[in-house]
């Protein structure tokens, strides 16, 4: 077993190794951000799936700290120590362990310990030129680490958004249906409650308090905390009064509320199922879309630049499929993602395609790190022991 062990760490150092001389001869800087990170932020930008499997635990100083889940935010703050105004334009390339916690007896088991190798362009502003460019080089270091003919995923949350901007609906709503977008099951049940009867509250806050904070809605955390203290109720867990008390506003607010158009409820339904070759995506979308101009617009025009920087850049787009409600697990992508694919043999015997590799557009983490506003920002990480795997596979 130990020379097992050691026999497969040295083929993952020398797949490593053409990795990462893929990247810095792109350009990019080779770091090394720190394995323990703090809590707070990781909770705050990683969203639920991650989250429910980020180890957390209270050092000595009565801090909350992490082991790392992804290399990304731990990149970003390692920019941002450089550069607390975040002002400068900078490519990392890193390579190393990162940590998620995995049931015991799931379904598809994967390593608690697993290793990231990736890239990410931070405060380059050449956006679908950009981004291009970031799936071409990941696509050319898997390449390079022998991986032939992978499938390309891409997916555009910015269309997504740009669609729920042009649709008549309250804010809030549209909050929440971006909160929801990485669970399906649960994001096509509230588009259905917003075009049925929004009065139905997926709140678990009782009526009676709903109805009150309906009537004087400016009086919300009073009226929440009076209603606490009567009951003799402890507020549990991060959230404070506040942010309790904005909660059950929101939900108040849709006792009163007219549906959402149904017709605008079954063109975001029809949009999330939108699943095409990527070359003949731009057609199905316009076709869908129709004449809406404006934002939804400016959205087709990027997804229609990126397709051409993505031909220019190498990439095989014959390869490649695009997915309206594919959006990665991470919940601090804002615009274009990707995932890469291959077949692979796991469990032994068997094989199905495994994903290698993803990343996207995440503009709005250098803010929630702590720069004092949105940096554009890209990356890609490739997941170093299942590309391992598929490539000794295909060899067997």
């Amino acid at each position: 077993m130990a020379a097992e062990t050691a026999k497969k760490f040295e083929a993952l150092e020398a797949q490593a190794a053409k990795l990462m001389s893929v990247f810095i001869k792109a350009g990019h800087e080779a770091v090394a951000p720190a394995l323990l990170q703090p809590a707070d932020i990781f909770l705050e930008c990683i969203g639920e799936e991650i989250r429910g499997r980020t180890y957390v635990f209270t050092d000595p100083d009565g801090e909350e700290q992490c082991l790392r889940p992804d290399l990304t935010v731990p990149t970003c703050r390692l920019h941002l120590a450089r550069d607390p105004e975040a002002r400068s334009v900078a490519r990392y390339c890193y390579n190393g362990p990162a940590f998620r916690y995995q049931p015991i007896g799931s379904a598809d088991p994967q390593p608690r310990e697993f290793r990231q190798a990736g890239i990410e362009r931070i405060g380059d502003t050449a956006r679908e030129t950009v981004e291009a460019e970031t799936v071409s080089l990941v696509i050319a270091a898997l390449g390079a680490a022998g991986l032939a003919r992978p499938s390309l995923k891409i997916g555009d949350l910015g269309l997504f958004n740009a669609l729920l901007e042009a649709i008549d609906m309250p804010d809030r709503w549209r909050r929440r249906l971006r909160h929801l977008f990485w669970r399906h099951d649960r994001f096509r049940a509230e588009l259905r409650r917003l075009a049925t009867d929004p009065a139905q509250s997926l709140s678990s806050a009782p009526r009676e308090l709903l109805v009150e904070i309906a009537s004087a809605p400016t009086d919300a955390e009073v009226v929440v905390g009076r209603y606490l203290e009567g009951r003799g109720i402890d507020l549990v867990g991060v959230r404070t009064l506040s942010e309790v008390a904005e909660s059950v506003t929101e939900s108040a607010a849709d006792l009163n509320a007219r549906p959402l158009d149904r017709a605008a409820a079954q063109l975001v339904d029809e949009y999330v199922t939108v699943t095409a070759r990527a070359g003949d995506a731009t057609a199905r979308l316009q076709k869908l879309f129709g004449p809406r101009g404006g934002g939804v617009r400016a959205a087709l025009d990027a997804f229609d630049h990126r397709l051409a920087m993505l031909t220019n850049a190498g990439v095989d787009l014959s390869q490649a499929t695009f997915s309206a409600e594919f959006g990665r697990n991470l919940e601090y992508y804002t615009g274009f993602v990707f995932e890469v694919s291959a077949l692979g043999i796991a469990p032994p015997g068997s094989k199905r395609a495994l994903t290698v590799a993803g990343g996207g557009r995440y503009d709005g983490l250098m803010r929630a790190v702590g720069a004092p506003r949105d940096v554009a920002a890209v990356g890609g990480a490739i997941h170093t022991e299942r590309l391992l795997a598929v490539v000794e596979g295909a060899r067997a």
